[in-house]
């Protein structure tokens, strides 16, 4: 650890709570937080934060439990998530867009002792907890709060005293292996990374962002939610998008930050060629940046084009806190760059060979630094297979760097990007193969032209006496999927392609792609 960063790392808060404690102290009456349902200064904030602590207390959450919070952005969710943290439970973000299976293999992975649906700002969670016979309860300024029963089974985790290893939340991901990964993220690894994010941006306490990004996943939470916070900014925050909602948002509340994903200034193009409308002006507007997804050089001009400003990028992984490298505000950017590395990590490109490649050839994408995350939860093997003995983090990423810019070239393998979520196929599978009658499935992504997104391609097999139909099984994994991950198209065919061993090709099937006429 270099002298400058161990100095950085002294200087940042101890603990998560600590930026709300800051700034109601140092400048109370500040707006913190606006949702559609109202707004908190930062000693309102500091105020719910408390009563919510008490009430999670008194339903008998014990430090070191897990405590899921099924939420889509809101208020309610910081008050939530600061909440657990002061009784030194640990938050599970989850997005209540999942299903309730989903939910359910989450909740059964980390063993919460409660989950918590915000139900009056988000119709989603109040389907799932009125699914699990939820007690709807009224907590400080939050409205209606559902609270899940009580898992009685429930272990309590050691509480570390040293908020260096202290986790200050677990954000789940899928894995490779089709079972869910709990990223354990530190209050260090969470506060370096929103606090460099807000430097390398130069976000000032005077801006005002837009909360779009869902606060379940790692962008939104650390870079979005917790960065807004740590610089003492105002975040409005927005459960679902809709082009003609936030453009209301940034015009009424003069904001000065968008932070998005590709699909997002996408759905912003569309909107704006279906309304003939050749450029949208923000006079307060001046950062705009993308996340989540590769984004097209394509798409990237012509939303520059449209909004009249540079549309930054960036690039991470959940386990990174998430932000490995990010274009730079005001310095020169390289289309279809993902920026320099981030300030005070390291990162080294590997060959096969284990070596480090010169610039211009790719490499996997290797880490380390403060945003590295302390493990996946309960995956002690998985954890030592991607962080070596010396604290570098295989990202399992392909890319190159030329001239300091790093250049993404290939995802893990097989990873589909839809919405810019990450959905591994080997998990819609896991669904599909379910269902009565299927025999094998095999998923596959398929990039949309001039988007940047992917669909998601199924392929079935079914057993001889099975006659379900692609309705049948769309509606089955929509039952049992959250939407992003739901297949695009279903194909049913007489026999998937096999390797002898029984593997299936799925080179094979994107062959077939090309020629879906012929098809069953």
């Amino acid at each position: 650890m270099t002298e400058q960063l161990f100095t950085i790392l002294a200087a940042l808060p101890h603990r998560l709570g600590d930026v709300v404690t800051r700034w109601s102290r140092e400048a109370g009456e500040k707006l913190a937080l606006v949702d559609p349902g109202g707004a908190w200064t930062y000693r309102d904030l500091e105020r719910c934060v408390k009563e919510t602590a008490d009430w999670l207390a008194s339903a008998r959450v014990r430090p070191g439990d897990r405590v899921m919070i099924v939420s889509e952005n809101c208020r309610a969710f910081a008050a939530l998530f600061f909440g657990t943290l002061e009784i030194e439970a640990i938050p599970v973000p989850l997005n209540a867009r999942l299903s309730a299976r989903e939910l359910s293999v989450i909740q059964q992975h980390c063993g919460a002792r409660r989950v918590v649906y915000t139900v009056s700002a988000s119709p989603y969670a109040f389907e799932h907890a009125k699914g699990v016979g939820a007690v709807m309860e009224t907590v400080s300024d939050m409205g209606a709060l559902g609270l899940g029963p009580l898992d009685e089974t429930s272990t309590t985790d050691p509480v570390e005293s040293d908020p260096v290893e202290a986790v200050g939340a677990i954000v789940y991901t899928s894995g490779t292996t089709g079972n869910p990964k709990g990223v354990m993220l530190t209050h260090r690894n969470l506060l370096f990374s929103s606090w460099v994010s807000v430097q390398v941006r130069s976000i000032t306490s005077e801006d005002r962002l837009l909360g779009i990004l869902s606060m379940a996943h790692a962008t939104g939470l650390s870079i979005q939610f917790l960065g807004s916070l740590i610089i003492g900014a105002s975040l409005y925050l927005i459960p679902r998008f809709d082009p003609m909602k936030v453009r209301t948002v940034l015009e009424k509340e003069r904001l000065t930050v968008l932070y998005g994903v590709p699909f997002l200034f996408t759905q912003f193009l569309e909107y704006a060629k279906l309304r003939g409308i050749k450029s949208l002006h923000f006079p307060d507007l001046r950062l705009m940046s993308s996340s989540g997804a590769p984004l097209l050089p394509s798409v990237q001009v012509a939303v520059e084009e449209l909004f009249g400003l540079p549309l930054h990028n960036g690039y991470g992984v959940t386990e990174c806190s998430p932000v490995i490298s990010v274009t730079r505000v005001g310095a020169p950017r390289r289309s279809g760059s993902a920026g320099p590395i981030y300030p005070w990590v390291e990162a080294k490109l590997m060959g096969q060979d284990q070596r480090e490649v010169p610039d211009g050839e790719v490499g996997e994408v290797w880490v380390r630094g403060p945003n590295v995350m302390k493990g996946y939860y309960r995956a002690a093997e998985e954890t030592a297979k991607v962080i070596n003995a010396e604290g570098w983090f295989n990202t399992r990423d392909l890319a190159r760097m030329e001239d300091g810019n790093l250049f993404i070239v290939g995802r893990t393998k097989e990873l589909i990007i839809r919405f810019g979520f990450n959905v591994y196929p080997v998990e819609v599978e896991g669904v599909l193969n379910m269902f009565p009658g299927v025999a094998r499935s095999a998923v596959i992504g398929r990039s949309v032209e001039d988007t940047g997104e992917q669909e998601i391609i199924a392929f079935i097999q079914l057993a001889a006496d099975c006659r379900a139909t692609t309705s049948e099984l769309a509606k089955y994994a929509a039952q049992h999927l959250a939407p992003y991950k739901r297949p695009t198209k279903i194909h049913i065919l007489s026999e998937l392609p096999t390797t002898l061993s029984g593997k299936v090709m799925k080179d094979q099937l994107a062959k077939l792609l090309s020629k879906e006429t012929t098809m069953a």
